[in-house]
Formats: C-alpha cells, sequence, structure tokens
C-alpha cells in the first residue's frame, strides 16, 4: 500500500509511523484512518519489525479530526439509523463500516490486535482522537511542549477509539471521567503526574528516547513470547476471575517453552546471548481460544 498521509520507515527492526499531515497539524481523517489499520496490519506480518514508535510530523503529534472536511466530518452515514443488533451481528457489512463505525475505534482496534511493542512519540499537541489513538500503545513518552487533550465534551460528542475501555485502565476511572467532563488541556507534566505518560523529555531527546526503550524491549527477546505477553496483559487483566487468566498463561507458557523457551534456558546456562527464532508472522499459538 501507498501511504498518503503517514511515512512507514523500518530501521534497525523498528518502524517508524508518522503522521504525515503536518502542514494541518497532522489533523486525523477517514483515510488515516484507514491507513493506520494497514499499517499495524502490515507491521504484525513483518517478522523484520519487533517494535513499533508513532508520532507526529512537523509541531503536533495529531490536532484531532479535521473539521475543514465537508458532509458530516467524521465520515458517517447521517441516513442510518443503526442499533445495538446492528453493532453485534452487522459490524463489517459495508454499510456499517463505512457509514457507522467511529473510524478511531477501528484504529484503537487495530493496535490493540498488534503483535509488537509499540511507543507513542507525542510532539505537541495530540487532541481529541490524537490522544486516545495512543491509548490502546503500550508506553505514551511526551516531549516537554506535548498538549493532550479528551475535549470531546465541548464538542457534544462522546469519547471514541475505544477510550472509555483503555482510560480508565491507565489513570482510573475518577480522573478518566474528570478530564471527559472538564475538557481541558492537559500538559505534559499533568499527563506524567497521572501515569498517562511515562516520562517527559526534551522535544530534541523525543524519538531517541523512545528509540531506546524500543531496543531494551526487543534485544535478545522471542518475538512470540513478546507478543503473548502483550496480548495476555491486555485480555487477561480484564477477565472477571484469575482463573481465567491461568488457563491462558498454561497454554501460553507450554508452547512457548517447547520453542524459543529451550533456546533461552539453553543460552542462560551456557552464559550467551540466545538466538531466537520464533515469528510472529506464522508461529503464534491460539491461547486465547
Amino acid at each position: 500500500m501507498t501511504f498518503q498521509t503517514l511515512r512507514y520507515e523500518v530501521h534497525d527492526a523498528i518502524l517508524t509511523i508518522t503522521l504525515d499531515r503536518p502542514e494541518q497539524l497532522n489533523a486525523f481523517t477517514v483515510s488515516m484512518a484507514d491507513e493506520l489499520v494497514h499499517a499495524f496490519e502490515q507491521a504484525s506480518r513483518d517478522d523484520a519489525v519487533a517494535a513499533i514508535v508513532v508520532t507526529g510530523a512537523g509541531r503536533a503529534f495529531c490536532a484531532g479530526m479535521d473539521l475543514s472536511v465537508g458532509g458530516n466530518v467524521f465520515g458517517l452515514d447521517e441516513t442510518a439509523r443503526p442499533t445495538p443488533t446492528d453493532m453485534h451481528h452487522r459490524l463489517t457489512d459495508p454499510p456499517i463500516h463505512q457509514g457507522v463505525r467511529d473510524a478511531g475505534g477501528r484504529v484503537a482496534l487495530a493496535i490493540f490486535a498488534c503483535t509488537k511493542p509499540v511507543i507513542a512519540a507525542i510532539n505537541g499537541a495530540a487532541i481529541g482522537v490524537g490522544a486516545t489513538m495512543t491509548l490502546p500503545m503500550d508506553i505514551r513518552i511526551a516531549s516537554d511542549d506535548a498538549r493532550i487533550g479528551f475535549v470531546f465534551g465541548k464538542l457534544g460528542i462522546v469519547p471514541e477509539a475505544c477510550s472509555t475501555w483503555f482510560l480508565p485502565r491507565i489513570v482510573g476511572i475518577s480522573r478518566a471521567l474528570e478530564w471527559t467532563y472538564a475538557a481541558e488541556i492537559l500538559t505534559a507534566d499533568a499527563a506524567f503526574e497521572s501515569g498517562l505518560v511515562r516520562t517527559v523529555v526534551a522535544a530534541a531527546d523525543l524519538l531517541d528516547t523512545a528509540y531506546a526503550l524500543a531496543k531494551t524491549f526487543t534485544t535478545d527477546r522471542s518475538p512470540v513470547a513478546t507478543a503473548l505477553a502483550r496480548h495476555m496483559m491486555y485480555r487477561n487483566s480484564a477477565q472477571p476471575h484469575p482463573l481465567d487468566a491461568h488457563r491462558v498463561d498454561s497454554l501460553a507458557m507450554f508452547y512457548t517453552s517447547i520453542a524459543d523457551g529451550k533456546e533461552g534456558v539453553e543460552a542462560f546456562l551456557g552464559k550467551r546471548r540466545p538466538q531466537f527464532t520464533s515469528r510472529t508472522s506464522h508461529q503464534l499459538p491460539q491461547v486465547f481460544g
């Protein structure tokens, strides 16, 4: 796929996805959503990619939905009258997929399904979907001039991009509701103090910090074990009982122990670096049913 709103660049096993509409402060469009979904799906299939860093071109990460487009600015079909039943049974039908589904949510689900660690390098403004799209990313690092806003209340709309699932898990439900009700812009320091971002760094150091962190996640690591750990952490933490996690853990432990786990043990005993050979493109065991 040729990307029009993104840059997709792989170097030293790290994929950098750059939102690339700098003159519009990387404002989000339906086309950008489609390209982001494709980029994350492509990254999961690409064994040359070990980790992903997402950032924005120019002076912003993403200033939110592009409100300058004609018609329904969210790309929705205003003649439709969808029901909960439609969302359960017709989710992938073209009229629902194209005219009803939240574009940011499709991106969030693609990030959630990704098999690689994902780091958001938030430069400048991350507003609306620019903020919510970072929530399914594993780590958020912000430049000291970053500004983050869940401003939906000011537009008379609701949080999207699956953020009502992710945000309370990251910062707690009370703070998530406060931010949603107030719809104010957060400074980088406020986002750090709440636990939304891991680190605040000078703008010049943002990408180097993200890449260094990505290397610690991927050097001498089993790609399959990392992918499973990512999915297990998100999915098992939402289960109603630890027994549900135990079922998944047992299968994942079984299959990794007879694959890369053997090499890991031998390397540890031999005091050498492991040479893991698993590939997420075709060797992920089915552990979730």
